[in-house]
This record gives structure tokens, C-alpha cells and sequence, in this order.
């Protein structure tokens, strides 16, 4: 059985900094506010980078590094 990716569509935001809690560090440098925010459980990365505007493929890039420095 296959342990939780960082690319999952389908992680909760919650989930993802729980797992990898360097990438908070990731979203506020963007000013976002989803670590902390009590949609975090329910939102995703790809709900983040529309909510905010962001292209979603350099932000996965940005979580990538911070998680493997």
C-alpha cells in the first residue's frame, strides 16, 4: 500500500500540513491564508490556487522544494 503523495489532487490543505509541515512556510509567502483557516480540511491545493490566483503548477513546484529543501 502507497503512503499519501504531495502531488494528491485530492488532499485536504490540512492533511498536506499535517504530512509536510514545511509547505505552510510556501503558502504564506503568498499571503494565503489557508494554514490555520478552518476550510483547510475541505480545501485542496488546486481550490488554493484558484481561490488566489496562482498557477498551480509553479506552486507544486514551490511545495516540492520546500519539501525536499
Amino acid at each position: 500500500m502507497r503512503g499519501p503523495r504531495l502531488d494528491d489532487p485530492d488532499m485536504p490543505l490540512r492533511l498536506l500540513f499535517d504530512l509536510w509541515p514545511d509547505t505552510a512556510r510556501v503558502f504564506l509567502s503568498h499571503r494565503m491564508m489557508c494554514f490555520g483557516c478552518p476550510i483547510a480540511p475541505f480545501h485542496t491545493v488546486i481550490d488554493a490556487c484558484a481561490e488566489y490566483g496562482l498557477d498551480e503548477a509553479i506552486f507544486r513546484a514551490n511545495l516540492r522544494m520546500a519539501v525536499t529543501g
